[in-house]
C-alpha cells in the first residue's frame, strides 16, 4: 500500500506585542506596558504638533518689528497655548510615558509593570486631560502665559483659566500614577541577580524622575485647586485687596516647576548613559556616581525654587541663600557630563544616529546649563529677567537636551519597538537639520534677551529685526528636522528591514527578548549574574550603519 507523504505545515509567525490582537478594542484595553507606550507615542506626537503649531505663529508675527499678524490678545494665547502643550502635555510626560513605559520593565527582566490597569488608567487621565485642553482652546483659550500668575489669573482674565487648570491637574495625576508605577516595580520585580549596583542607569534616571512625580506635582495640583476656588469664591488667597498673598502662588507653583525641569531632563540623560556606553563599546566611567547624581539632582531639585523669583522683592538674604544653591544644582549635572566624557575618552566609537544625537545633547545642554548659572547670579538676572535670554535658556535645557535625548531614544530602541530598521541615511540628515535648526533658532535669542528685547512681547524695536529673522529661519529648518523621523518612522514600519534581537551589539536585558518583544517580554525569567555594561566581555562588531543591512 503506497504511503502519503504530507508536507510540512508552515509554522507560524510567534505572536509578539504588535500582532497579539488587532482590535481597536485589544489596544484601547491593553494592560501590555509596550502597547500603552504605543499609545503615548500617538497621543504625544499629535500634542508636540499641536504645540509646534502655535510656535510656528509666533516665530510668523516675530518676523517683522510691527503686530501685522496677529491681535496682541490673540498672541497672548498663542504663546500660552504654546508653553501650557508642550511643558504639561509633551515635554513632562514623552521620555517616562513613552521610552519608560516601554523599557523599565525589560530593562530589568519584569513582565510588565507592578500595577498594569494604573498604568492603563494614566494614559486615559492624558487623554482626558488633552480633549479637555482642546475645548479649551477651542473656546477661547487662555493668556495667563503657562505660569498662570496671579493675581491676573484669578481677577482680571476672562479666559478659560478653569478649564485650562482641570486639563493641567489631570495630567498631572496621570505623571502620579506612571511615577508610582515605576518606583514599585523597580523596587519589586527586578530579576535575580540584578541589584542596585547592576541596573541600568536609565533605570535609575527614571527612579529619581519618579520621585520628583510622586512629591512634587500634588503641590501643582493643590495650587491650581485654589487657583480655582480663589476664582469661583474670591477666598483671598492670592488676592491682595482680600488679604491674600500673590507672592504665595509664585512659592507654591515654582516648587513644582523648576522640579518639573529635572522630570523633563532626567530621563533624556539616562538615555544619554544608554548611548554612550553602546555606542563607545565601554563600560561607563564613574558607574555609581553617575547613578548616585540622578538622586542628587532629583534632591537638590527641590531646594532652588525661588531663583525665578530673584526680582520679586525677597530679601538679600534669602536671594543669596538660593543663588548659592542653584549652582550646587549644576554639580551633579556636570558630574554627568564629564563622566560622559571620560566614558568616551579612547572608546571605540560608532557614529551611528543615536550617537549623534547624543553629541548635539551634550552641547546643547552644556549650553543650557552654563547659561543657567548667568541666571542665578543675582546682578545678571535682574537684568536679563523676562527677556529673550530667559526664553533661549529654558529652550536649551527643555527642548534642545529633552528633545535631543528623547530622539537619540527613539532611533536607539526603535529596533526593539517595531521590529524594523529606518534609513540610516535620512536619520543622519535629520539630525543635522535638528542641530543646526535648534542653535539658529535659539542661539540669537540670548543675544536679543540680552540687549534687552522683553519676551511675550507681539511688537518690538527694529533693530531687533534681523536676529529675529534668523531666528525664524532656524525654527523652519527645525520644523523640517522634526518631521523627517515620523516619515521615516512609519515608512519603516512596512518597508524598514527586519531587525535583529541586538541590530547594535549592546549590553542589557531588553537586548536579550526578540524584536518586537513578545507581550510578557520573556519566556523564562533571566538571572543577571554579570556587572552592567559588561562590554570587555562583549566582542564588538562593525556598526557603521547596521540598518542599512
Amino acid at each position: 500500500m503506497a504511503s502519503t507523504v504530507i508536507p510540512a505545515q508552515p509554522t507560524s509567525k510567534p505572536t509578539n506585542y504588535l500582532t497579539n490582537g488587532f482590535t481597536i478594542k485589544s489596544w484601547l484595553l491593553t494592560t501590555d506596558h509596550k502597547r500603552i507606550a504605543i499609545l503615548y507615542l500617538v497621543s504625544i506626537t499629535l500634542m508636540f504638533f499641536l504645540g509646534g503649531f502655535f510656535a510656528m505663529l509666533i516665530r510668523l508675527e516675530l518676523l517683522t518689528p510691527q503686530g501685522d499678524l496677529l491681535h496682541s490678545d490673540t498672541y497672548n494665547k498663542v504663546f500660552t497655548m504654546h508653553g501650557m502643550i508642550m511643558v504639561f502635555f509633551f515635554l513632562v510626560p514623552v521620555v517616562p510615558a513613552v521610552l519608560g513605559n516601554f523599557l523599565v520593565p525589560l530593562m530589568i527582566g519584569a513582565k510588565d509593570l507592578a500595577f498594569p490597569r494604573i498604568n492603563l488608567l494614566s494614559w486615559y487621565l492624558y487623554i482626558a486631560g488633552g480633549l479637555l485642553f482642546l475645548h479649551c482652546m477651542l473656546n477661547g483659550g487662555v493668556d495667563t502665559g503657562w505660569t498662570f500668575y496671579t493675581p491676573f489669573s484669578t481677577s482680571f482674565t476672562n479666559t478659560r483659566i478653569i478649564e485650562a487648570g482641570l486639563a493641567i491637574f489631570l495630567a498631572g495625576f496621570s505623571s502620579i500614577f506612571t511615577g508610582l508605577n515605576f518606583i514599585v516595580t523597580i523596587h519589586r520585580m527586578r530579576a535575580p541577580g540584578l541589584t542596585w549596583n547592576r541596573l541600568p542607569l536609565f533605570i535609575w534616571a527614571n527612579y529619581a524622575t519618579s520621585l520628583i512625580m510622586i512629591l512634587g506635582t500634588p503641590v501643582i495640583a493643590i495650587t491650581i485647586v485654589l487657583v480655582t476656588v480663589e476664582r469661583l469664591f474670591h477666598l483671598g488667597i492670592f488676592d491682595p485687596k482680600l488679604g491674600g498673598d500673590p507672592l504665595l502662588f509664585q512659592h507654591l507653583f515654582w516648587f513644582y516647576s523648576h522640579p518639573a525641569v529635572y522630570i523633563m531632563i532626567l530621563p533624556s540623560m539616562g538615555i544619554m548613559s544608554e548611548l554612550i556606553t553602546a555606542f563607545s563599546h565601554k563600560r561607563i566611567f564613574g558607574y555609581k556616581f553617575v547613578a548616585l547624581s540622578s538622586i542628587a539632582i532629583a534632591v537638590f531639585g527641590f531646594l532652588v525654587w525661588a531663583h525665578h523669583m530673584f526680582v520679586t522683592g525677597m530679601s538679600l538674604y534669602a536671594a543669596m541663600v538660593f543663588s548659592f544653591l542653584s549652582f550646587l544644582v549644576g554639580v551633579p549635572s556636570a558630574v554627568k557630563v564629564f563622566n560622559w566624557t571620560a566614558t568616551l575618552y579612547r572608546g571605540s566609537i560608532t557614529y551611528a544616529t543615536p550617537m549623534l544625537y547624543a553629541f548635539g545633547f551634550i552641547g546643547l545642554f552644556t549650553i543650557g546649563g552654563l547659561t543657567g548659572l548667568f541666571l542665578a547670579t543675582l546682578g545678571i538676572d535682574v537684568h536679563v529677567t523676562d527677556t529673550y535670554f530667559v526664553v533661549a535658556h529654558f529652550h536649551y535645557i527643555m527642548v534642545g537636551g529633552q528633545v535631543m535625548g528623547f530622539l537619540g531614544g527613539m532611533h536607539f530602541w526603535w529596533p526593539k519597538i517595531s521590529g524594523r530598521l529606518y534609513p540610516e541615511g535620512w536619520a543622519k540628515l535629520s539630525a543635522l537639520f535638528v542641530f543646526v535648526g535648534f542653535n539658529l533658532t535659539f542661539f540669537p535669542q540670548f543675544i536679543l534677551g540680552y540687549m534687552g528685547m522683553p519676551r511675550r512681547y507681539w511688537q518690538y524695536p527694529p533693530e531687533f529685526q534681523v536676529l529675529n529673522v534668523l531666528s525664524t529661519a532656524g525654527a523652519s529648518i527645525l520644523a523640517v528636522g522634526y518631521l523627517l523621523p515620523m516619515i521615516y518612522f512609519a515608512w519603516s514600519l512596512r518597508y524598514g528591514p527586519i531587525a535583529e534581537a541586538n541590530p547594535w551589539n549592546a549590553a542589557g536585558l531588553e537586548w536579550k527578548a526578540a524584536s518586537p518583544p513578545p507581550t510578557f517580554n520573556f519566556d523564562e525569567t533571566p538571572v543577571v549574574t554579570w556587572e552592567a555594561y559588561n562590554y570587555d566581555e562583549i566582542e564588538p562588531k562593525e556598526l557603521e550603519a547596521p540598518v542599512e543591512r
